[in-house]
């Protein structure tokens, strides 16, 4: 990407000082005008031609603030068959990154266009009508070879490259294949508010919204939905799905994609997402398997979601009795995170969500894990702020801070090891043990990565890697969100072993436990632990956690206790064939 020169033409677009006849005007005639202007065309033409996924772009970006802007220049590499009022739309964004004044008059005029009958005018036949005609019928030429993203995308989320090799007799070919996509992940608040403009620019060029939702979800918000939609003009679909671990197999993924196909999504149309962390895996699953990956929102409405599931580029189900035994790689377009969105959930939820937070501080963020201590059950008592809480109340500030370091923590973790090539996962703390016995014992995800955060913890400490007051300071804080740190289902010993031993399995051979190490805020792996060295582990953790307040245990831990089916005894399951 030449960023000198489309920062150059940016920098010329912002100055202009007449772009308040944008609201006014034959919005024919001023679309005739831009497709003249010398700036305008060069910055197209550089993202056209340019690596839209080049560090040196993103630092620039990130250099002035307008990081916003990103996901403008990555649509914008599909302006060749982009829709006239979607182009002036991305445009609008671009430069609102660097100047909220100049954006939202570009913005203005997005708008009447999207409320003409120009709106599905393409773009490129736009272009190609104005002064730099010749430049575009020669790029059309020559970047159906050199670069077919540009004229001839499926997607403009992602880009993708390949090399062949072969001997001379072509008896063996090999191929060297990379692929490239961008996400982001926006921490916003009061998302379904009208004047809220984020959903109406995604979905306003498409005409639609097809809105996968959570059941919950639509009882409390689905009315802001419909009224947010039809306040924009944009038809709605909603499909409700019951969002609970019950209902987390193959067979809700394949309902929606009967969904899907009913209403004939194309591969270009991005879904709405809007649930927890269930609607985000099953949900985003479906989207993966469709048309074999088409993209999607996510919109998240519990704290799981929002700092983790949400996010998540796996996608997954449950089967034959395991957690996420089924899944695939697939990240949402956007992530977005609306802490007013979590006033509704009950304490149990939020507490349970927390521990998710909790992981990432302990191993990736040590001021994460003070701003959590000082934070205390406020957040839970408040709903991050969003619950009967001014806006000026510092536990707002303080939620703002928390949900936004969890979120950098947790995706500089997982976008790093996309693919799971390597098992150095520290997003992983608290999950070597407990996706063995989370759902025979009926818990909440977040108690039961709770007491492997605890019994982590323990053992880092029993190995030299902590100072039993960091363990003890670990501890503390699970316990004062009334997390778990113990449950009976560690007393069973050889449910506990085969859940080592199938772990071990699935990361290529080795335990690679995470576990904090030297300090809070840092990570280590401990490469294996016999099954007696296990067991003692366990008993001896079993008479710490004795002297903790409760014995350790959690206030509602179990999936019952919070209206949620058990999903020990309750839910779809798959036999495996004999």
């Amino acid at each position: 990407m030449d960023t000198k020169n489309l920062l150059r033409s940016i920098d010329t677009l912002l100055a202009e000082k007449n772009t308040k006849r944008f609201a006014v005007g034959d919005v024919t005639a001023l679309v005739t005008e831009i497709s003249s202007h010398e700036d305008l065309n060069g910055l197209v033409q550089t993202v056209i031609q340019g690596d839209i996924y080049c560090e040196e772009l993103a630092a620039a970006f990130q250099s002035r603030s307008a990081i916003a802007g990103l996901s403008a220049v990555r649509m914008l590499r599909s302006t060749f068959s982009m829709p006239l009022g979607q182009f002036v739309q991305q445009i609008a964004i671009l430069l609102r990154a660097f100047d909220p004044l100049i954006g939202n008059d570009w913005a203005r005029l997005a708008s009447r266009v999207q409320e003409s009958s120009i709106s599905r005018w393409k773009t490129l036949d736009c272009l190609k009508q104005g002064s730099f005609r010749a430049e575009y019928l020669r790029l059309e030429l020559e970047l159906a070879d050199e670069r077919p993203h540009a004229v001839y995308p499926t997607s403009p989320f992602r880009e993708s490259s390949g090399s062949v090799v072969s001997q001379a007799d072509f008896q063996q070919v090999d191929a060297y294949m990379s692929s490239t996509t961008h996400t982001s992940i926006k921490v916003v608040e009061n998302v379904l508010d009208a004047d809220n403009s984020l959903l109406r620019e995604i979905y306003k060029p498409l005409g639609r919204c097809i809105c996968l939702i959570d059941e919950n979800v639509e009882r409390f918000f689905g009315w802001r939905v419909e009224s947010y939609f039809a306040s924009h003009g944009i038809e709605l679909e909603k499909l409700v799905y019951r969002g609970m671990e019950v209902d987390k197999g193959i067979r809700t993924v394949e309902r929606m994609l009967g969904d899907f196909k009913h209403l004939g999504v194309s591969r270009s149309e991005s879904v709405l997402i809007m649930g927890g962390g269930v609607l985000a895996d099953t949900g985003g699953l479906a989207c993966a398997l469709y048309h074999r990956g088409i993209p999607y929102v996510m919109l998240s409405t519990s704290v799981v979601a929002g700092i983790d599931a949400g996010p998540s580029p796996r996608t997954c189900c449950d089967g034959f009795g395991y957690k996420n035994l089924f899944g695939a790689y697939h990240a949402p377009i956007l992530s977005i995170t609306d802490r007013t969105l979590f006033q509704t959930l009950r304490p149990g939820w939020v507490r349970h969500g927390i521990a998710e937070i909790i992981k990432m501080a302990t191993v990736k963020d040590a001021e994460l894990f003070a701003a959590l201590e000082q934070a205390g059950t406020d957040l839970i008592d408040t709903r991050f702020g969003s619950l009967n809480t001014p806006e000026d109340a510092a536990i707002c500030d303080l939620s703002r801070q928390i949900l936004g370091r969890a979120i950098k923590s947790y995706v500089e973790a997982e976008y790093g090891n996309l693919y799971e090539t390597h098992q150095c996962r520290p997003h992983a703390f608290g999950h070597t043990w407990s996706p063995g016995f989370e759902i025979p014992a009926g818990l909440l995800h977040g108690h039961a990565v709770s007491i492997g955060m605890g019994f982590g913890a323990f053992l880092s400490e029993k190995e030299g890697w902590i100072t039993k007051e960091d363990r003890d300071r670990i501890h503390r804080l699970i316990a004062s969100f009334d997390l778990s740190l113990w449950h009976e289902v560690l007393t069973d010993r050889d449910q506990i072993w085969a859940a080592q031993e199938k772990m071990t399995e699935k990361r290529g051979g080795h335990l690679a436990a995470p576990l904090p190490q030297h300090a809070i805020g840092q990570c280590g792996y401990l490469p294996h632990l016999t099954q007696q060295q296990l067991f003692a582990s366990l008993s001896d953790y079993q008479r710490h956690c004795e002297t903790l307040p409760r014995s350790g245990r959690g206030i509602e831990a179990h999936c019952h206790e919070v209206g949620l089916e058990d999903p020990s005894t309750v839910g779809e399951s798959l036999t495996m064939s004999q």
